[in-house]
């Protein structure tokens, strides 16, 4: 059995969607428990993160880079970064914003280089763009990019950028299943 959890803020509820679709895929593999923790509610699950064998993030890209309540959250990650508790962990990154690029690359890197100086072991997106259902259609291996307009989160993100995230999470799940059985 494999525990995932997925840390994620969404300010407006697309993130949160995002997030979701990531748990529904990693679900899909036998003996995955995840569990969705909003940085909101951090506080009641640091044991939790501590426990868990991958740490997903997620956050939406605000102004080129982490929301501020996931910045808080990476912040206060001190204590387990002090004493290692992530050390080992697999981990993997997504992010959503309104326009295509919206320098989403670069809050992969910064959810990529939190996760390196906890001492993780960063997992990216293994899916070829340019397919029919427009899987990976953003083209990002770092982790997983979605988009999403000035509409409600029912609308977008898009059936395609929730089919990534699926796959992702299921990437995750299958990695930590392996991971934990030291194979």
């Amino acid at each position: 059995m494999s525990q995932i959890s997925i840390v994620f803020h969404s300010g407006y509820g697309h993130t949160k969607v995002v997030a979701e679709s990531v748990k529904a895929g990693a679900e899909t593999i036998p003996g995955t428990k995840v569990l969705l923790v909003p940085v909101e509610e951090v506080d009641a699950h640091w044991a939790d993160l501590e426990a868990a064998d991958a740490i997903i993030f997620g956050s939406p890209t605000y102004m080129g880079n982490v929301s501020g309540p996931f910045k808080t959250f990476m912040d206060a990650s001190s204590k387990p970064w002090s004493e290692r508790k992530w050390k080992d962990k697999l981990a993997a990154g997504f992010t959503i914003s309104g326009s295509p690029s919206g320098d989403k690359l670069n809050t992969l890197q910064s959810l990529m280089i939190f996760a390196m100086q906890h001492g993780m072991v960063w997992i990216g997106n293994a899916e070829l763009p340019y397919n029919e259902e427009g899987i990976n259609r953003l083209g990002s291996y770092t982790g997983l990019m979605a988009q999403a307009g000035q509409v409600a989160p029912e609308v977008e993100p898009n059936l395609a950028d929730r089919r990534s995230a699926e796959l992702l999470g299921q990437r995750i799940a299958s990695a930590a299943t392996r991971w934990a059985k030291g194979a």
